[in-house]
């Protein structure tokens, strides 16, 4: 399972909408910085401020091609957050069955004349 600060780092570079669709856009192919900066209207050191958050959670490489520099998704990081999640969503899942069942045994009876209300 994933270091505590891992999972920080993870969740807190997930937060921001310009890094998650900077991962989006990475999820469909690498990209040098350029390219990911062309659909925002923030400038290019302020994509490089976004790329630097990613790299730190390790949510993204980069590498030198030629006098570029290219990003790639790294996805071992999203695949532990999502296990992470899908233990809470097994657990929160079985208490609601565990819910559902209890409310399924004590639920009264239907045609039971105390179930029925009269407006007399």
């Amino acid at each position: 399972m994933l270091a505590s600060c891992s999972l920080d780092a993870t969740f807190s570079a997930l937060a921001d909408p310009t890094r998650r669709a900077i991962l989006a856009h990475l999820a469909r192919s690498d990209a040098s910085v350029g390219e990911l900066a062309e659909p925002f209207t923030i400038s290019l050191p302020a994509v490089s401020r976004h790329l630097k958050v990613l790299e730190a959670a390790h949510l993204i490489a980069r590498e030198k091609d030629g006098q570029w520099r290219r990003c790639r998704l790294s996805p071992e990081p999203l695949i532990e957050a999502s296990d992470w999640i899908e233990t809470y969503r097994r657990f929160w899942e079985g208490q609601f069955d565990r819910l559902a069942e209890y409310l399924d045994k004590t639920a009264p009876e239907k045609g039971h004349p105390h179930d029925q209300r009269s407006d007399d």
